[in-house]
């Protein structure tokens, strides 16, 4: 039975471990105790890809045009079986996913093969390390984290998992599993539950490897699966380039919108890996990386040795958004400061401003802000968007005024993105300071005869057939043409392009 570094802490002499005289201790975790005096129970962690066919009996040759990156997967595995860790923690993007909740594997063993991608005769059957499970959900409870072991959708091991674990059986097996699915919660979120991890490796004394798995970008070649964006090799380079140095605190800075936009799908995985290694010193090695299918693989390997308190990523990346929040509401103009007052006064209040005598008024007659002629005497469409660590946290609009100015137009507009958004909960009063507000003052529609009278940077768009009605927003991110742009605004409007809809166009004046 192999000890823990953290039982080694307290129930072993300092003496004895710096000897080198207890058999059960690992030279790696002797190591590190010699150089840091601090035991750490996460003793290394992997980022890898999961392609199907580079498991020989999918791909039945193919899986020669990526050797390099079989070779490293082999290093990987080497690796682990050196280190004997006792759990093996993977995410994956492709277990059971929610938008707001991250799901962890229950029960006590684990199912699985490749009958998917014609290969049933590779199987798996592993347990899982409930005791590890049950602590990590409770420190996702402590931390305030929506996780936990509800809503298992599918309970055979998906490719995400069973790609790196295909690799790994063949020399290390003395594990047990836990697996983890990712979410649409945002970065910060990711790496939070990253550290729970690690706190839950201290309060089980468990040796702990992580794997992180997900591809890279899925459009790198026109010819590929998921055809060509300029923002794919882009991602690839900088995201090599992050991991190779270990330099996790670049994982913030990709947009959200970048990403969907390179179609990646491990950013978040990698998140929780390096959450994982907060305040932990790692030696980062880059194994391999290959794109031959259209898809971008990448593999990278970090021996852990010792801590390193400078390596808090997260709470350096929360210390300098909120000195960017701050600068942002200081530089508002009064379209956002108004979204802003609206907003803020409803959560605490559930009251709404009163637009009268040439200016604002809370509910509760403490503020007043004072509103200029072209709040008070023009009328137009509004949409105003809430973000929350550069994700949508809600918008609603209005395509044409309905109210008596704009003003009001962006008061109860505002409201309605915090509280009425079917696709999220209501604002509460904690999220108040983590909010971005943008204000998109539109021009009158004007219809048009084809999409050629469309640009995405400039126009927004409306799709009319009956009484269904469709609009999207000009010079968004994750919107790079026409086409797409047109699709999206059907879908929202439930038409089908091949209905042949309406067109309309429009500007926006955007404040932020």
């Amino acid at each position: 039975m192999h000890e823990s570094y953290a039982r080694f802490t307290t129930s072993v002499k300092w003496s004895t471990l710096k000897s080198g005289k207890c058999r059960s201790f690992t030279e790696t975790a002797r190591k590190i105790i010699i150089k840091t005096g601090v035991a750490m129970a996460i003793i290394g962690a992997f980022t890898v890809p999961h392609p199907p066919l580079i498991v020989h009996e999918v791909g039945k040759g193919r899986e020669d045009e990526i050797a390099a990156t079989i070779a490293a997967y082999v290093q990987v595995a080497k690796k682990i079986a050196s280190f004997k860790p006792e759990t093996i923690v993977v995410t994956s993007p492709h277990a059971p996913l929610y938008r707001d909740y991250f799901h962890i594997s229950p029960g006590t063993e684990a199912f699985g093969d490749f009958s998917d991608f014609g290969a049933p005769e590779v199987r798996f059957h592993l347990f899982y390390d409930a005791d590890f499970v049950k602590a990590l959900c409770s420190e996702a409870d402590k931390a305030a984290l929506a996780a936990g072991t509800r809503g298992e959708k599918r309970a055979s091991l998906d490719h995400g998992t069973a790609v790196p674990l295909y690799f790994i059986n063949k020399y290390y097996t003395d594990y047990k599993l836990v697996r983890i699915g990712l979410s649409g919660q945002s970065y910060k979120a990711h790496y939070a539950l990253g550290e729970c991890i690690r706190r839950a490796a201290e309060r089980t004394g468990r040796k702990i490897a992580v794997v992180a798995s997900g591809d890279l970008s899925h459009v790198l070649k026109a010819d590929g699966p998921y055809g060509y964006r300029a923002e794919g090799a882009v991602y690839d380079e900088r995201i090599m380039d992050v991991m190779e140095r270990a330099d996790f605190g670049k994982l913030f800075s990709f947009s959200p919108d970048f990403c969907e936009n390179a179609a990646e799908c491990g950013h978040r995985s990698f998140i929780i890996m390096a959450g994982s290694l907060d305040r932990t010193a790692v030696r980062a090695e880059k194994l391999s990386y290959e794109g031959p299918f259209g898809v971008g693989y990448g593999i990278c390997a970090y021996d852990v040795t010792g801590r390193d308190d400078a390596r808090n990523f997260l709470e350096r990346y929360e210390a300098e958004e909120r000195l960017s929040l701050d600068a942002r509401e200081k530089s508002e103009d009064e379209y956002v400061r108004l979204a802003r007052l609206a907003v803020e006064n409803y959560v605490r209040t559930k009251g709404r401003l009163r637009i009268e005598g040439g200016a604002a008024l809370c509910s509760s007659g403490s503020e007043r802000m004072e509103l200029s002629d072209d709040l008070l005497k023009n009328r137009a469409g509004v949409f105003v968007s809430l973000k929350k660590d550069g994700m949508l946290r809600g918008c609603i609009g209005t395509i044409v005024p309905v109210r008596e100015s704009i003003a009001q137009e962006i008061a109860h507009n505002a409201v309605s993105a915090a509280s009425s958004d079917p696709r999220f909960s209501e604002v509460t009063e904690d999220e108040l300071s983590s909010l971005v507000y943008s204000v998109d003052v539109l021009s009158s529609p004007e219809k048009i005869s084809s999409k050629e009278a469309l640009d995405v940077k400039r126009y927004g768009v409306i799709v009319t057939k009956g009484n269904r009605r469709g609009l999207l927003l000009p010079n968004l991110e994750t919107v790079t043409t026409v086409d797409e742009q047109i699709e999206i605004a059907c879908k929202k409007g439930g038409i089908d392009k091949s209905e042949n809809p309406e067109l309309e166009r429009f500007e926006v004046v955007r404040h932020y």
